[in-house]
């Protein structure tokens, strides 16, 4: 049973991708191709280089995630840096390319400067993990020879035709780590710096800025979710999934197995339908002979 898989963004939501590969495997699945945005992206990578959910898990958990951000000397204009993450990425990937991967994989950006997605699958693993990632104005955006980009969700936070571009003739799953529209706007929690008192902290949050940002990421929520909507109606997987874990803040930090076994969950409670599109599937080829 041979699928595609379409990694969508979160942040640290996107632990759950961890759980989705694992519980897919168990059921006997084969991860065919993958793409990712975003977080679906850095999971889309290791899947690819050959590392095993349980493998990613324990990767992903070791990381000290108050290390993560900081501002590099040549970041752009930015809330937050990667810094800490591109050292993380660099000692575990080091220099190796797509050329290195197991199975297809592609990772989606967007362009600031023709307003295009761009569809990396050549060239650094490192480079393109940190130009997916980069969420506009909270990471800096990325420079990769012409191109200025930013978080692959701005144009398409669940990267389905990507995926089926890869594997035309397979099922594409996505994986989308998003509200429906219809519930209400979520805010992001800027980490700030640990050091800071809490009563300065308090008054940071209560100041005029940090509300009108409240505002605009609330809003960013919202376009995100409607995006992600329409180009699901667009380009129309095969089987959604969808874990339930809208509570956790796209910054917030994490415990990475929790979080892996809400995947397995949901895998869990698309299982009927998925055994039944193969099933289709497999009656199809009989009868036409392939």
């Amino acid at each position: 049973m041979h699928l595609t898989l379409a990694l969508g963004g979160g942040g640290a939501r996107g632990n759950s991708h961890i759980g989705v590969i694992r519980k897919l495997e168990r059921e006997g699945f084969h991860i065919h191709a993958v793409a990712g945005t975003s977080f679906g992206g850095l999971v889309a990578v290791f899947h690819a280089l050959g590392y095993s959910p349980d493998e990613i898990e324990e990767m992903f958990s070791a990381v000290d995630q108050t290390q993560l951000y900081g501002h590099a000397p040549n970041d752009g204009p930015s809330l937050l840096g990667l810094a800490g993450a591109a050292k993380w990425l660099e000692s575990v990937i080091g220099d190796r390319t797509f050329d290195h991967l197991k199975i297809p994989c592609i990772l989606t950006a967007a362009d600031l400067q023709s307003g295009r997605e761009i569809l990396l699958s050549e060239g650094s693993l490192v480079g393109a993990i940190l130009a997916t990632i980069a969420i506009p104005g909270i990471f800096p955006a990325r420079r990769l020879g012409v191109w200025e980009l930013v978080d692959g969700g701005a144009l398409d936070p669940v990267p389905v035709a990507p995926a089926r571009s890869l594997a035309p003739n397979l099922p594409v799953v996505a994986v989308v780590l998003n509200e429906p529209m219809g519930s209400p706007a979520q805010t992001w929690n800027i980490p700030l710096p640990e050091y800071l008192p809490q009563v300065i902290l308090d008054r940071i949050t209560k100041m005029r800025y940090a509300q009108a940002l409240d505002v605009f990421l609330r809003s960013l929520d919202i376009v995100s979710r409607a995006v992600a909507q329409y180009r699901l109606e667009v380009d129309q997987p095969e089987i959604i999934i969808r874990p339930q874990v809208i509570e956790f803040d796209t910054l917030e930090r994490v415990n990475v197995r929790d979080i892996a076994r809400r995947g397995e969950e949901a895998v869990e409670s698309v299982l009927p339908g998925l055994k039944d599109l193969f099933a289709w599937h497999n009656r199809l080829r009989r009868a036409i002979g392939v």
